[in-house]
């Protein structure tokens, strides 16, 4: 029995030597890349995301925001600002803070226009090619750059990590198990300092500046499991781990920051802009705590509530298919007006988006659901001043019934015009004078601008050859003209004594094969037939239904020209009426 045994042993001895000796010899034959082609073939597929991108959207985003309509209020001329690059000295948060620097203040003057950025980098080391054609052209006298009024300066002043930790560990130990748990936390503060500065000295503006702290937490949990069962040993682990991440604590400090010294170098109540619901701190997360509890038919069904509110659906769109290539069209017109990634489906950024003034303070300070309140506007008709009357800009032309917005009384698709010459609030200027105005649409739409002066000439301003589709990004303001370009393709003089004005209208479609023959011809050019901006209105309706479009006028006087000193006119000279809109050549 013994010697059987031991063949056997010897036996199995043999052919796991010749097993081994048959798989080196395989590993010394090359491999054939082709057998692998279906494998590899999987490679450019596994390497993409699963999940969308998704816009970065902080705390004090909507504040952001209030500060752009609270400084548009406030009528600033357009200020020129620069920033130092915000060092980080602990090295623990490498992130682009400059970079977060620019954004915020772009985001604050998409419809005020109150701040350009300069952008020139004067460290070596962080040129690129622009910088570098910059500095060429600038050599050379073949470029100039205007001088900021203002700078910011900053750093990140501490990152203390870990300041409080809370460490807990046990562990269970028997002749065939072993069991242990641990759990931790631990919190860390990053410290930001900022301030403006006058670049004409190079001094800081004492109290312009700005110090917040922001606190970042981290914890885990663990279970370890082992054991035996007969000879053999079983082990487990489970973990779990959050880490808050710098970046966003970071972002959130200098969006902060950058609304505190603007706030305080414009002496606008910029705090009103730090009061809101969506700056509490558990406000993302109590949406989506909602969004996980209910179901997507129900995500589905709120999100097109709000955008038949909002003026994206029509009325009855809550019984509109989820699979509709209309909704789908109406939730990529709400993402890009709201700034987001364009999906055209209801993911959680879309509910939260369209679903955040549905949020309110609870009497007890916690976030709350407020109700579905949803309101309509009466329709507004406010006519023109007459010649001997006084102007009054805020003349609008409302011939629809809008929709509202949750909580609000004003129509979600706004038209705001406003007269932007460096004198602000005019209502009067004298026969030749420039005129400059702006348009803003609160979504994007389809708009056509016309202008009429105080001789009945009827005349359009956009689209024209500069915008041939006539299409306006939400929040976008649109330059009338644009003064910002060497070429504006028109300037507007202040033609004859009397009223003029010029009136916009917006649509979701381009309407122009819809309206009458007369309105479709070439732009800058007398409409025949149209002597006033309230015409022009009636056709919109008859054309488009009064449901289908909005528009907003603006007037002011023109006043004859103050008599000036005279002068010998040249021999033969001629002075021709000026024209209301003169095409640029």
């Amino acid at each position: 029995m013994a010697w059987r045994q031991a063949a056997f042993v010897r036996r199995g001895w043999l052919v796991a030597c010749a097993g081994a000796a048959l798989l080196l010899s395989a590993c010394s034959t090359p491999m054939n890349a082709r057998e692998d082609a279906a494998f590899q073939g999987q490679a450019s597929i596994s390497d993409r995301p699963v999940v969308r991108p998704t816009r970065s959207i902080s705390s004090f985003s909507d504040s952001l925001m209030c500060m752009d309509h609270m400084l548009r209020d406030a009528q600033l001329p357009t200020t020129l600002i620069t920033s130092k690059q915000i060092p980080d000295y602990s090295a623990r948060v490498p992130v682009a803070t400059k970079d977060m620097v620019i954004t915020a203040i772009s985001q604050m003057s998409r419809l005020s226009n109150a701040f350009r950025f300069v952008d020139y980098e004067v460290d070596i080391a962080r040129q690129d090619t622009v910088q570098n054609l910059t500095t060429i052209l600038l050599n050379n006298n073949q470029m100039q750059l205007q001088r900021p009024a203002l700078y910011l300066s900053g750093a990140i002043a501490f990152v203390d990590q870990n300041v409080i930790t809370n460490r807990f560990d046990a562990g269970l130990s028997g002749p065939r198990v072993d069991l242990g748990y641990s759990k931790s936390r631990g919190a860390t503060v990053i410290g930001l300092e900022m301030h403006l500065g006058d670049f004409r000295t190079r001094t800081l503006i004492p109290g312009l500046d700005s110090a917040n702290e922001v606190i970042v937490g981290n914890g885990g949990q663990g279970l370890d499991l082992a054991g035996r069962i007969g000879t053999y040993g079983v082990q487990f682990n489970v973990g779990r781990d959050y880490t808050q991440g710098a970046g966003a604590a970071v972002r959130t400090l200098v969006e902060l920051a950058t609304i505190e010294l603007i706030g305080k170098w414009a002496r606008v109540p910029y705090w009103q802009c730090l009061t809101l619901e969506q700056n509490h701190p558990d406000f993302q997360r109590q949406l989506r705590d909602w969004y996980d509890e209910g179901e997507p038919t129900v995500h589905r069904q709120l999100v097109k509530r709000s955008l038949v509110s909002r003026g994206y659906l029509p009325a009855g769109g809550e019984q509109m298919a989820d699979n509709s290539p209309l909704l789908r069209v109406a939730l990529a017109r709400f993402q890009a007006d709201q700034g987001m990634v364009v999906t055209g489906v209801v993911d959680f950024p879309t509910y939260e988006r369209a679903l955040r003034h549905f949020v309110g303070l609870a009497a007890d300070g916690t976030l709350a659901r407020v109700g579905w309140a949803s309101t309509h506007a009466q329709p507004v008709a406010v006519a023109p001043p007459d010649s001997a009357g006084a102007a009054d800009p805020a003349a609008a032309l409302l011939p629809t019934t809008a929709p509202l917005a949750y909580g609000t009384t004003a129509p979600e698709r706004v038209i705001n015009l406003q007269i932007e010459n460096i004198m602000m609030e005019r209502t009067a200027f004298e026969v030749g004078e420039q005129i400059f105005l702006s348009a803003t649409l609160s979504r994007a739409s389809h708009m056509q601008c016309y202008l009429a002066d105080a001789t009945g000439t009827v005349i359009r301003l956009l689209p024209n050859a500069a915008n041939p589709s006539g299409w306006v990004s939400a929040n976008q303001a649109v330059r009338i003209p644009d003064w910002m370009s060497p070429n504006p393709g028109f300037i507007m003089d202040a033609a004859s004594p009397g009223t003029e004005g010029v009136a916009c209208f917006a649509t979701d479609e381009d309407s122009t094969q819809k309206l009458p023959e007369a309105l479709r011809g070439p732009p800058l050019k007398s409409i025949v037939g149209y002597s006033k901006l309230e015409t022009i209105n009636q056709a919109f309706a008859a054309a488009v239904g009064a449901n289908g479009y909005t528009g907003n006028a603006i007037y002011w006087q023109v006043i004859p020209r103050r008599k000036q000193p005279a002068a010998a006119a040249p021999a033969g000279g001629a002075v021709g009426a000026a024209a209301a809109a003169t095409p640029r050549k």
